[in-house]
């Protein structure tokens, strides 16, 4: 594990492609919480809507009261999911999409291999500044540039 808890990560193309089971078994947890939260603030919202309208008269307050624990139960849950990824040392750009970005060095510069869930593997890489637009298929040059961290996967992580 590298000294500095915060200090990025770097694959090789091959090491990335290894994680890729566990990161998208994750990410899918992510997307579904994900889901299941913005389903359960619209049910409180709504129930909050009934109150006001209400004006506060005989109201029952479980409902309220459930979905609240829900949505703490599933922040939870979030939270947990995207330490995972981080302990991987992968990056989670957009849980909606499921697009995720593994730091790598091409010539001595970072830069991303980018994966978004669908994509049977990791077939694209783009500039830090570039993001998703910019992305590169990735080629044989690529290939023999690129580099990972030569400590290998963090301790723990599959190899």
């Amino acid at each position: 594990m590298p000294d500095n808890p915060r200090a990025p990560r770097f694959f090789t193309l091959g090491e990335a492609e290894r994680i890729l089971p566990q990161v998208e078994e994750t990410l899918r947890e992510l997307m579904r919480l994900s889901a299941e939260g913005e389903r359960e603030q619209a049910e409180l919202r709504h129930w909050l809507q009934r109150i006001a309208m209400s004006g506060g008269a005989v109201v029952d307050h479980s409902g309220i009261l459930s979905r609240k624990e829900r949505l703490r139960a599933i922040a939870e849950g979030l939270q947990e999911g995207t330490s995972a990824l981080e302990s991987y040392g992968c990056l989670l750009k957009d849980v909606r999409t499921g697009l995720i970005d593994f730091p790598t060095l091409l010539r001595g510069k970072e830069v991303y291999l980018c994966w978004k869930l669908g994509e049977e593997s990791i077939r694209f890489w783009h500039g830090v500044s570039e993001g998703f637009a910019g992305r590169k298929k990735i080629d044989s040059d690529f290939i023999r540039h690129h580099a990972g961290a030569p400590s290998g996967p963090p301790e723990g992580q599959v190899q």
